[in-house]
């Protein structure tokens, strides 16, 4: 099952997909941007989540607490990344300078980041009404996934949950607002569940069960492999254009999502890791080809 320069021969494979969307989230809970294009790197997609807010005891904070950061839209502009928000003058952030070193924490890991100075602070802690600060990863910390679910691959992060690269299909939102649709409940689209890469030409949660992706791209073959079903906060309920939140996503979920893999928690899309394949650009259209995962 081999390939050259990027292409494969499709009669080998189980699954013949494409990348039919890239999304990047530079501040961890904030908006996300869809890109035609993006670098991937060993922490995953260039840029995201690179940046988190944290509270004044250097713990992070997400929409679960305040989900008006759902309203911050972040877009890269020259060397800054341009946030914005209602009523709210842009903020530019260097993506070259960051001011002193502090500790954080995400989840139950502490680690090394810079701070991003008292006007991202500023801004932040106006919009969100509460003492905050805006931190960026250090590049020279390495925040490990879980071994209990990669195995023998050390797969780094930066303020993700957990994980490099999260994977959806299309056609698994599709059977979830069909299945939302039949209650009488409005569509939900797909940046409510925050992937890196949305799949087409497969069948709903295929991503589940699918071995290693191979990727063809212009600088050769990347390897993703799915390794943790992605267990479901209340996030998905947040309406990501008002801030909103309804149970419907979360209820919805509840009557066919539960997965004992992961201790019976609701799962939709498949977290990943990077086998192969960093400074390679991953782009819409791409080739996906795997074999399903029986195990």
């Amino acid at each position: 099952m081999g390939s050259t320069n990027g292409q494969f021969n499709g009669a080998d494979w189980d699954v013949n997909a494409q990348i039919a969307q890239v999304w990047v989230y530079p501040v961890k809970s904030c908006a996300g941007m869809r890109v035609n294009e993006s670098l991937l790197i060993e922490t995953g997609l260039e840029f995201d989540r690179a940046w988190m807010v944290v509270d004044d005891a250097g713990g992070f904070v997400t929409q679960r607490e305040y989900p008006r950061m759902a309203l911050i839209q972040p877009q890269f502009k020259f060397s800054d990344m341009v946030l914005r928000a209602p009523g709210m003058l842009g903020l530019h952030v260097s993506l070259e300078k960051v001011e002193h070193s502090v500790r954080v924490r995400v989840w139950d890991d502490e680690v090394a980041a810079f701070d991003m100075g008292d006007t991202a602070a500023q801004w932040f802690s106006d919009f969100l009404g509460a003492k905050l600060r805006l931190v960026r990863f250090d590049p020279d910390q390495q925040r490990l996934s879980s071994k209990k679910w990669t195995g023998d691959v050390d797969a780094v992060n930066q303020f993700s949950d957990g994980f490099p690269v999260l994977v959806l299909s299309q056609a698994s939102l599709r059977d979830l607002n069909s299945r939302l649709a039949a209650a009488g409940k409005p569509a939900v689209g797909i940046e409510r569940f925050r992937p890196n890469i949305v799949l087409s030409g497969v069948e709903a949660h295929d991503e589940d069960r699918l071995d290693t992706l191979h990727i063809g791209t212009a600088e050769g073959v990347v390897q993703i492999k799915g390794v943790k079903p992605c267990p479901r906060c209340p996030i998905p309920n947040i309406d990501p254009l008002t801030a909103s939140a309804s149970p419907d996503v979360g209820d919805t979920l509840q009557a066919y999502r539960s997965n004992p893999v992961v201790g019976g928690a609701l799962s939709f899309g498949m977290n990943a890791v990077v086998l192969q394949g960093g400074d390679h650009v991953l782009r819409e259209g791409q080739t996906v080809q795997a074999n399903f995962r029986f195990d």
